[in-house]
C-alpha cells in the first residue's frame, strides 16, 4: 500500500487538529474500512510516542476535510477581516475575486469553525488577539512604533472588513493625552476600545475601502455619542462614509436581512472609501434593493424534515411550560416579552448568541394547539423545538435551503453562539458586489500613480 512521507502526514494531522478533535479524525480514517485508528493512536502519534503512516488513500481522504480555495489565481484585490467570527462577511468578498490575506479572531471555537470552512493559503496570516498587532495595550510604545509594527505584521490590502464589538468611549484623561502631543485625535477619543484597534490599522495601512458592521443599537449607544465619535474618527482618517448624513428610521446604513433570509436581522453597515481617491461619489446603500433576490426562502424551506431531527431539540415539558407562563405573565402586564413561535411562512425573530439557553426567540412550530393546553397528551407531542445548527446555517445564509455544506466542528452550544454573533451572509454578499466597482477603480488609480512615480 503506497504511503505518504511521515512529515507530510503528520503536518496534515496537525492542521486538522486546529479544527477537529482526535476522535473525529480517527472516525474519518476508519470510514475507509480499515478500523485501525482511534483517538489515542492519533494522540500518541502527534506526541511522538508512536510511529504511524498514512496511506495515499487515507491522506487524500483526510485532505478532503479541508476547505478548497474559492479561486486558485487571478484575484483582483486583497482584503483582511478583523473580529472575523466564522467568516460571514468574508464570503461575499471571496466571491467577487478578492484574495484573503489576514484574519483576526480571538474566540478559539469560532476559529475552528472558520478554518473548517474557509481556505487559507500559506501567505495568509492568522492572528488571535488584535492588540498583539496594534500594541494598543502597551503604554510603553509610541504611536510611530505602533504604526510601524502594524505595517510589518499586516499584509498590504485594498479592503478592510471588521465586525467590531460595541463599546463606550471614555473621555477620562483625554485632555492629558492631548497635552502629550498625540498626532491623531482618535488616539485620544477611542483609546481603550477595540474600535481604536480598527482605526489604528486603517491609519497605518490606508486601505482603499472598508466595511464595518455592528448591531443596529450602535447608533443609540451611550446616547448616540459612540456612533458620533466613530464617524468623526473615520472622517479624520480621510474616508467618506456612505450615507453618513442620513438619520432616523429611513437610514440606508441600517439593513434588515429579511429581504434575503426569513429572519428579521437589522445591522448597521458602514462602507467607506478613501477621500483622496475620489471613488465615493454616487455610492449609496439605498441601492441594495437592486440586489434583493427574486424570491426569499421561506422559514419552512430552511428546515430539515421533521423525521430527521433529533428529539433533543424538542423543548422539555418543563421548559416549554416555563416559557409559556413567562410570556403569559408579561402579556397580562402589557409587555411584549415572550417566545417566538415560528411557522413555515413566518419571518423569524433575530437569532441571538443566547439562543443556546432556551431557544425562545425562534421556536419551530410543530403544531402546538394553544386551546388544547398542557393537559392534552397528544398536544404534548407537538411541543415546539429549537433550530438545529444546520438550520441556523441556512437561516443565516451560509447554506441555501436543502444544503448542508457549512461545517460545524463544535458543540451545539458553541454553534448557536457563533451563528447568533454572525451576519446574514447574503446581505454582505450584496454589499460586496456594490463595492466592487469602487475597489477596482481605486486599485487602477493607485497602480497608475505608482507607474507615474516610477
Amino acid at each position: 500500500m503506497h504511503s505518504v512521507k511521515d512529515e507530510e502526514g503528520l503536518a496534515l494531522i496537525n492542521q486538522l487538529l486546529e479544527i477537529y478533535d482526535q476522535g473525529y479524525i480517527a472516525e474519518t480514517l476508519n470510514d475507509l474500512g480499515y478500523d485501525s485508528w482511534c483517538r489515542e493512536t492519533i494522540n500518541r502519534w502527534v506526541k511522538g510516542k508512536v510511529d504511524r503512516k498514512l496511506s495515499h488513500g487515507e491522506f487524500e481522504h483526510l485532505k478532503s476535510l479541508l476547505p478548497k480555495p474559492y479561486q486558485e489565481s487571478g484575484h483582483e484585490f486583497r482584503f483582511i477581516d478583523l473580529f472575523a467570527g466564522i467568516g460571514g462577511i468574508r464570503r461575499g468578498f471571496d466571491e467577487i475575486g478578492g484574495k484573503y490575506v489576514f484574519t483576526s479572531e480571538w474566540n478559539k471555537y469560532a476559529v475552528r469553525t472558520y478554518k473548517a470552512n474557509h481556505y487559507n493559503d500559506p501567505e495568509h496570516v492568522f492572528n488571535e488577539d488584535i492588540r498583539e498587532v496594534t500594541l494598543s495595550d502597551r503604554t510603553d510604545v509610541s504611536e510611530e512604533e505602533a504604526y510601524d509594527h502594524i505595517d510589518r505584521i499586516i499584509p498590504d490590502h485594498d479592503v478592510l472588513l471588521a465586525g467590531f464589538p460595541c463599546q463606550p468611549f471614555s473621555i477620562a484623561g483625554v485632555s492629558k493625552k492631548n497635552s502629550l502631543g498625540r498626532a491623531h485625535g482618535f488616539e485620544c477619543n477611542t483609546q481603550g476600545t477595540l474600535f481604536f484597534d480598527v482605526a489604528r490599522i486603517i491609519q497605518a495601512k490606508r486601505p482603499s475601502a472598508f466595511l464595518l458592521e455592528n448591531v443596529k443599537n450602535l447608533k443609540s449607544h451611550d446616547r448616540g455619542r459612540t456612533f458620533k465619535i466613530i464617524l468623526e474618527t473615520l472622517d479624520e482618517l480621510g474616508y467618506e462614509v456612505a450615507d453618513a448624513a442620513y438619520d432616523g428610521t429611513q437610514d440606508p446604513k441600517i439593513i434588515d436581512a429579511k429581504s434575503f433570509v426569513p429572519q428579521h436581522r437589522e445591522r448597521i453597515v458602514l462602507v467607506g472609501f478613501r477621500r483622496d481617491l475620489g471613488i465615493h461619489e454616487g455610492f449609496t446603500l439605498r441601492d441594495i434593493s437592486k440586489h434583493f433576490p427574486d424570491k426569499t426562502p421561506t422559514f419552512g424551506e430552511i428546515l430539515e424534515p421533521e423525521s430527521e431531527v433529533d428529539d433533543k431539540y424538542i423543548l422539555t415539558p418543563k421548559l416549554w411550560k416555563y416559557l409559556y407562563d413567562y410570556a403569559a405573565k408579561h402579556k397580562a402586564k402589557g409587555n411584549g416579552f415572550g417566545f417566538g413561535l415560528t411557522g413555515p411562512m413566518d419571518t423569524a425573530r433575530t437569532l441571538s448568541a443566547r439562543y443556546y439557553k432556551d431557544g425562545s426567540e425562534i421556536l419551530v412550530d410543530r403544531g402546538w394547539d394553544m386551546d388544547a393546553g398542557f393537559e392534552d397528551m397528544i398536544n404534548q407531542g407537538n411541543r415546539p423545538r429549537r433550530l438545529t445548527p444546520k438550520e441556523c446555517a441556512r437561516l443565516m445564509g451560509f447554506d441555501k435551503p436543502g444544503e448542508s455544506n457549512f461545517k460545524v466542528p463544535v458543540s451545539d452550544t458553541q454553534a448557536y453562539k457563533q451563528f447568533g454573533n454572525s451576519v446574514a451572509v447574503p446581505v454582505f454578499r450584496a454589499v460586496a458586489k456594490m463595492m466592487k466597482p469602487g475597489i477596482l477603480e481605486a486599485k487602477a488609480k493607485l497602480t497608475e500613480k505608482d507607474t507615474r512615480a516610477a
